[in-house]
């Protein structure tokens, strides 16, 4: 049963992160991938969040199957995050390349601290 919760998590979660990422990159112009840097953070913030819920005992097990596994599992998306990129390095912009990279991950953590740190209080 808790297959169908995973699924159903993630039948919702890649078609926001799809809506997200197009709703993003239409609005801004720029040759960095603002939508995945945005969706990737907010799904470390909600994944952080959720882990702390988990942790301090106020998730159920089918909730973290569907929001966690499910949900951020297909709403999140590194392989997005590497093909854009590996895309910018071939492309010769190397400091874009880098800055991707390097925020990405710096605030992809951050975000996800921070969620934790809320998850535990509640």
């Amino acid at each position: 049963m808790i297959y169908l919760f995973v699924a159903l998590g993630g039948f919702v979660g890649a078609p926001s992160r799809y809506l997200i990422d197009r709703a993003v990159n239409n609005r801004v112009e720029s040759d960095l991938p603002w939508g995945t840097f945005l969706v990737n953070i907010s799904g470390s913030f909600v994944l952080g969040l959720l882990t702390g819920l988990s942790l301090s005992n106020h998730l159920s097990s089918v909730a973290k199957a569907l929001l966690g596994t499910g949900f951020c599992g297909a709403y999140t998306t590194f392989s997005t995050f590497t093909f854009e990129t590996v895309r910018l390095v071939e492309v010769g912009q190397y400091l874009e390349a880098t800055l991707n990279a390097a925020v990405s991950l710096v605030v992809g953590l951050v975000g996800a601290s921070v969620g934790f740190a809320i998850g535990l209080a509640v």
